[in-house]
C-alpha cells in the first residue's frame, strides 16, 4: 500500500469538478489539491480562489510536467480528453478523467492501451451515476432469476420539450463531443453494468434545431442528433430499445423496464420497483442498506492508489464499450445498416 501524499492537478474545473471532484478530494486525509488549469486565466484563478488551491497555470501541458503533482484530474469537454489522459500517463500520473470518456471509440481504445501499457498507475473514468443507489439489488435480482428469461429492456430518457432559441451548448457542438449523443452513453453504461453488452445496433436520430449561435455570436451547424432511437441485440439474448430525446416535452422522468418470461423491474428517479407473473401491478422493491450504491468516486480514485480497491466505477475496459456503442450508433445512422459491435 503506498502512503505517499497525493497531490492533484486539475485540467479543466468544470461544474461537475466544482461541485463533485475537488470537494471529493479536499475532505480525504493525506490528499492536496495542488494546481489549477481552466480554460482561461480569469478562471483559473477563480477557482484556484474558490477552493483555496495554490498554483494556477495557463497551459494545462506545464500542469502535467510541473513535479508538484503524481494525480491529474480531467474534467474538460470530451476533446481533450484522450490528449490529456495519454500525456499525464506519459508523465507517470495517476488519472481520474471525466465522462463521456472520448469523442469516438478510437480515441477510447487508445486511452485504454496507455492505461494498460501503465498498470502501476490507476486511471478511472468518471461512472454513470444516475442509478448506482439501486444496481446491487437490480444486479441481484437478475441473478437470482427473478425476471425467469430476460427478453427485453426499454429505456426512456427525456422530459424537455425543444429549446430551439437556446445558444450552442458544448453538448452539441461535434467538435467538442465527438459521436457522444445527450446522455445516452451514460445510460448505455448503466445497462452494461445489469446485463452486459450490446451485439448489434441500429439507430435512427434527428436534429431539429439546425443551426445555433456559438458564445461567439457566430451561427454555427448543429451535428449532434436532438432525439435519437436505438434498436440493439444484446448479448444476453434481450432486445434494447433506448430513446433519448431533449425534445419530449412532459415525458417524464427517465426510466428503464426490465421485461422477462417470469416478471418486470423498473426504474425511475432511483427507485425500483418489481412484479412478477400473477401480480396485479408493481411494487417498490426495497434496497437493504448494505446494497444501496452511492456517489463515491473521489474515494474510489484515492483507494486505488494506495492500493486499497480496484476500480470499478468506471475502469477504461468499460468505457471503451460505451465509446463503441456509441460510435455504432451514429454510424447506424449515417449509413441505415445495422453496426456489429465490437467494432
Amino acid at each position: 500500500m503506498s502512503s505517499e501524499p497525493i497531490r492533484v492537478g486539475i485540467i479543466g474545473a468544470g461544474a461537475n469538478t466544482r461541485s463533485k471532484h475537488i470537494p471529493g478530494l479536499q475532505v480525504i486525509e493525506g490528499v492536496e489539491i495542488v494546481s489549477v488549469c481552466n480554460r482561461s486565466p480569469e478562471s483559473s484563478a477563480r477557482a484556484a480562489e474558490q477552493f483555496g488551491i495554490s498554483t494556477t497555470y495557463d497551459n494545462w501541458n506545464d500542469l502535467v510536467d510541473a513535479p508538484d503533482t503524481n494525480a491529474v484530474v480531467i474534467g474538460t469537454w470530451p476533446n481533450l480528453h484522450c490528449q490529456a489522459t495519454l500525456a499525464a500517463l506519459a508523465a507517470g500520473k495517476h488519472v481520474l478523467c471525466e465522462a463521456r470518456m472520448a469523442m469516438n471509440a478510437d480515441e477510447a481504445w487508445e486511452m485504454h492501451a496507455a492505461a494498460q501499457a501503465n498498470p502501476h498507475l490507476v486511471v478511472q473514468i468518471v461512472p454513470s451515476p444516475m442509478t448506482l443507489r439501486v444496481d446491487a439489488t437490480l444486479k441481484r435480482l437478475l441473478a437470482e432469476g427473478y425476471l425467469g428469461d430476460l427478453l427485453a429492456i426499454e429505456l426512456r430518457v427525456g422530459g424537455d420539450f425543444l429549446d430551439a432559441d437556446a445558444s450552442l451548448h458544448w453538448r452539441q457542438d461535434f467538435d467538442l463531443s465527438g459521436f457522444n449523443i445527450m446522455s445516452m452513453g451514460i445510460w448505455y453504461e448503466a445497462v452494461l453494468r445489469w446485463v452486459g453488452e450490446a451485439t448489434r445496433v441500429q439507430a435512427m436520430g434527428k436534429t431539429f434545431a439546425t443551426t445555433r449561435t456559438d458564445e461567439t455570436g457566430n451561427l454555427r451547424a448543429v451535428r449532434v442528433p436532438e432525439h435519437v432511437d436505438v434498436v440493439a441485440d444484446m448479448a444476453c439474448g434481450a432486445q434494447l430499445h433506448m430513446q433519448v430525446s431533449s425534445v419530449t416535452g412532459l415525458a417524464g422522468a427517465p426510466e428503464a423496464y426490465l421485461f422477462g418470461s417470469e416478471g418486470t423491474l423498473r426504474y425511475c428517479e432511483n427507485v425500483l420497483y418489481g412484479g412478477r407473473q400473477g401480480d396485479a401491478a408493481l411494487e417498490e422493491i426495497p434496497i437493504p442498506d448494505h446494497e444501496a450504491g452511492a456517489w463515491r468516486v473521489e474515494e474510489e480514485f484515492v483507494n486505488a492508489i494506495r492500493g486499497l480497491e480496484k476500480i470499478t466505477h468506471t475502469p477504461p475496459e468499460t468505457g471503451v464499450k460505451y465509446m463503441e456503442f456509441t460510435e455504432a450508433v451514429t454510424r447506424s445512422m449515417q449509413t441505415g445498416q445495422a453496426i456489429a459491435l465490437p467494432l
